[in-house]
């Protein structure tokens, strides 16, 4: 398997779209990608038709599509299956209560992937300052992929020279302060609870980089030897006013500004929308056959309950997307708006996906002081949650 170096989805090999570059081959996932790849590498038109003609995604293979029609199935299933009708019930209940807040997700990020230039990320996070610890964190919101694609992208940032710190609070940030998820926070929990839930993942991304920061200043974690001196005089202000003083609003202009922002809702729809199908399916599941009591005694808003749902986030291998309607559940179930913060969270700070993979990257330091920093944050912002939120 090879990750898309654009938006970090994994591919095959076999039958997948690839360019070779300076005798490395790169995988891509979509056409979309491939073109954004070639862009960035002044790669021309001719050489990507030659190195890798187009090709269609068998419809059978799309994620989305399958996750799709197993409900749909069971949905029918369920007029003549009695047992099934509870799942129904709560399936529709969620889909009406978040369809809106998934649609306008993907929209915004079409935009976000079409008119912001990924080398504004890269060329701030890779500033040695405090301020990148900000900035990781805060462009984290404008990142809109789950975080199985955070994880490449996060690697890749490192590979161009971002700091260590800044990479660490760009990962923690990114899956539950990034902008689809905020709109999907704001259809489950409403907007005064989702917006706590985002401030809090942003308050521990960025407290989590400073004290990596400190530890790196004493040689206690590994630094990046990837960083390199940035250009003084380059200027994201200067070259945004050169691209807007540019840019011409014409029909063939507009037409290809709407061709790119689908383009990249569709890039975006294949990454996260079958885990977030995934995770309703789920969620409704729970809701429908899982007794109430055990939410109550083993989940409740207490230091126990915090520490059941943390066990539980760290074993469950489920992106962003779908952990958020799990969490919705689990909220709905106690209202311990803290259990499900720490639910949400511990995907992170504790999944041995983000933590392998700084581990081999980025350095083992690093991958071991992750829980050790970032778990006690998760906790006291969760028991917070459940004290102003009782």
């Amino acid at each position: 398997m090879f990750h898309d170096p654009i938006c970090g989805m994994q591919v095959e090999e076999s039958g997948s779209l690839r360019i070779k570059l300076a005798d490395k081959t790169y995988y891509f996932c979509s056409e979309h990608c491939l073109k954004k790849f070639a862009g960035q590498n002044n790669i021309d038109n001719n050489r990507i038709s030659l190195a890798c003609p187009s090709q269609g995604v068998r419809w059978y293979k799309n994620k989305a599509l399958i996750v799709s029609l197993a409900l749909v199935v069971s949905v029918i299933a369920s007029y003549l299956l009695p047992v099934l009708v509870p799942f129904r019930t709560y399936l529709l209940m969620y889909l009406k209560k978040i369809w809106w807040a998934v649609l306008l997700g993907l929209f915004l990020g079409g935009l976000i992937d079409h008119f912001i230039p990924r080398e504004y990320i890269s060329s701030i996070l890779a500033r040695p300052s405090k301020r990148a610890i900000f900035y990781s964190a805060i462009l984290g919101f404008f990142v809109s992929a789950c975080c199985h694609g955070i994880l490449a992208i996060s690697i890749e940032l490192h590979k161009k020279g971002a700091s260590n710190p800044a990479v660490v609070a760009f990962l923690l940030a990114s899956p539950w302060a990034n902008l689809t998820l905020a709109i999907m926070f704001i259809g489950f929990f409403g907007l005064i609870k989702a917006l706590y839930i985002i401030l809090s993942a942003l308050v521990v991304a960025i407290t989590t980089g400073l004290i990596y920061q400190f530890l790196e200043s004493k040689d206690l974690i590994e630094k990046n030897k990837n960083i390199v001196s940035i250009e003084k005089d380059y200027s994201i202000i200067e070259d945004l006013k050169k691209r807007v003083g540019s840019y011409k609003l014409t029909p063939s202009q507009a037409a290809d500004d709407i061709k790119g922002v689908f383009s990249g809702l569709i890039l975006l729809a294949d990454m996260v929308l079958w885990w977030v199908l995934i995770g309703i399916g789920l969620a409704s599941l729970v809701a429908a056959y899982m007794p109430q009591h055990i939410f109550h005694n083993y989940m409740g808003p207490t230091p126990i309950g915090l520490l059941v749902t943390l066990a539980l986030a760290t074993v469950m291998e489920v992106c962003s997307e779908g952990t958020a309607p799990l969490a919705f559940e689990i909220y709905r179930q106690t209202q311990a708006l803290g259990n499900a913060f720490v639910f949400l969270m511990a995907g992170v700070v504790t999944d041995y996906t983000e933590i392998g993979l700084l581990w081999v990257n980025v350095g083992k330091r690093v991958a071991i002081w992750l829980p050790i920093i970032a778990i006690p944050q998760v906790i006291i912002l969760g028991i917070l949650a459940n004290i102003i939120f009782r």
